[in-house]
């Protein structure tokens, strides 16, 4: 299993990035796809999830409005297009992926995830 985070750097507050996570050797449809984001000092935390198997996505209060998260069928990856983007949300974002054995909301705001990515940091900043 192998998950590959790319799309981080350095934007201006308001501005946008989309990050993607390319996924190999597992099949979607068993599991949930989550990005998570952890802030310097601070624990990390779920930002979006989706459930593959019935199509249910979560997203932090924080990010509603803001973040969408989507899937490239073709190729297996994941994004998280980011818009109107704060100093907040500051962090390195992990794409992870976790068996479907309880809510996509569950797994999110919990950290239940089985495969971690190495991560991509994102810096808001002016």
């Amino acid at each position: 299993v192998q998950l590959v985070e790319s799309g981080g750097g350095l934007v201006q507050p308001g501005g946008s990035l989309r990050l993607s996570c390319a996924t190999s050797g597992f099949r979607l449809a068993n599991y949930a796809i989550g990005w998570f984001r952890q802030a310097p000092g601070k624990e990390r935390e779920g930002v979006s999830c989706f459930d593959f198997g019935d199509g249910s996505i979560y997203y932090a209060d924080s990010v509603k409005g803001r973040f969408t998260i989507s899937r490239e069928n073709v190729e297996n990856t994941v994004y998280l297009q980011m818009n109107n983007l704060e100093p907040e949300d500051t962090g390195v974002y992990y794409c992870a992926a976790g068996s479907l054995w309880t809510t996509v909301q569950d797994m999110c705001t919990k950290n239940i995830m089985d495969f971690w990515g190495e991560g991509t940091l994102v810096t808001v900043s002016s």
